[in-house]
């Protein structure tokens, strides 16, 4: 019997059709092989681009309608000169993680070939690890609070609640088990009284899982470890700011944000997008890097069941093209094209 998957499509701005379209004709590629699985696509309009058409950038009945769907495929949303009467810009992506209440954002650090790293001396494999950001509360919590143009302050809240930190280190702590057993827990605990209690919960749930080894850091020391020694580090868990900007430092170590694929999950929905943003400067141009789009779309296929069989042909697919090919895109040096590159990945899929 075929089990089909109903997957909507949020191509967005920018570089986001270019990339999706790569990550979906993988899909198409990896079909056969998965023996009764088809995905059905449809695709919406949400975006920059929707709210220049409809003053909406997540039209009410599209959200709707994404409910309905087994999982959200995403591209790249928002556009740097369209941006809220606060001078924010539009962020749909954000509002589906939290509407949704995708809590869990999975963002894997692997490098594929030394060469992509600015580090000297690693090679394919030698960083791997998982930034596990929550993704619905923490600093991004108060980023809906408006405030008058000629305010002679503005103050941005840090939430941190017993709620989503027990679900989200949890998430984290199964994460580790299945994979080295180390899992990080990156804070603030010596300045921020949010974090003291952050780092107090962690403790508390770690009890939960004694086979898993547990180690704590400040934030700022995180981000010089990570260059200085990434080779440590498992998986790595912390506050929704934190690891917004410690995902791009970690991209920035295995070929840039390209190379970034990235999933927010939750109980129910789930959302997989590449982590760069729409690269307004070299849309329609064909040049954008793929990779994070279709290695995004393999974590979907984890998350779907009876899929995952298929996430680990497209993982080989991408590791092998990278261990026997020189071809790069403009990102990495080269001169292979956005689609020249799915083309690639397709093609050792059905080898």
């Amino acid at each position: 019997m075929t089990k089909r998957y109903r997957v909507a499509l949020l191509s967005g701005d920018g570089v986001g059709p270019e990339v999706t379209a790569e990550a979906v004709k993988v899909l198409r590629a990896v079909e056969p092989p998965l023996e009764g699985i088809r995905f059905e696509f449809q695709e919406f309009s949400v975006g920059a681009r929707e709210f220049l058409k409809s003053g909406d950038p997540l039209p009410e009945a599209t959200f709707q309608r994404l409910k309905q769907f087994d999982a959200i495929l995403l591209g790249a949303m928002g556009l740097p000169d369209v941006r809220w009467p606060s001078g924010t810009e539009m962020a749909p992506q954000l509002d589906l993680r939290e509407r949704l209440d995708l809590y869990c954002g999975v963002r894997p650090v692997y490098l594929y070939h030394g060469d992509h790293s600015p580090l000297k001396g690693y090679q394919a494999g030698e960083i791997d690890f998982v930034i596990v950001r929550e993704s619905t509360e923490g600093l991004f919590f108060s980023r809906r609070e408006s405030h008058a143009p000629d305010a002679a302050e503005v103050r941005d809240a840090m939430r941190i609640s017993r709620a989503g930190s027990e679900r989200l280190f949890r998430a984290a702590f199964r994460m580790a088990a299945g994979r080295r057993g180390l899992l990080t827990l990156i804070d603030k605990a010596n300045v921020l009284p949010s974090m003291a209690y952050f780092r107090r919960i962690f403790d508390e749930v770690a009890a939960e899982f004694p086979a898993v080894r547990t180690e704590r850091i400040y934030v700022d020391a995180a981000a010089l470890y990570l260059v200085e020694n990434p080779r440590r580090f498992d998986v790595l868990v912390t506050e929704n700011m934190f690891g917004d900007i410690l995902s791009d430092l970690a991209a920035g170590l295995v070929g840039g944000m390209g190379m970034a694929p990235s999933a927010d999950l939750g109980e129910r929905y789930a959302v997989f997008q590449p982590a760069h943003g729409s690269a307004p400067d070299i849309a329609g141009q064909g040049i954008a890097n793929p990779i994070a789009a279709i290695l995004s779309a393999a974590m979907m296929l984890d998350w779907l069941p009876g899929a995952a069989a298929g996430a680990a042909l497209i993982r080989s697919a991408v590791g092998r093209f990278f261990a026997t090919s020189e071809e790069r895109t403009c990102d990495l040096g080269g001169r292979l094209k956005t689609a020249e590159l799915g083309d690639r990945i397709v093609g050792l899929l059905a080898a």
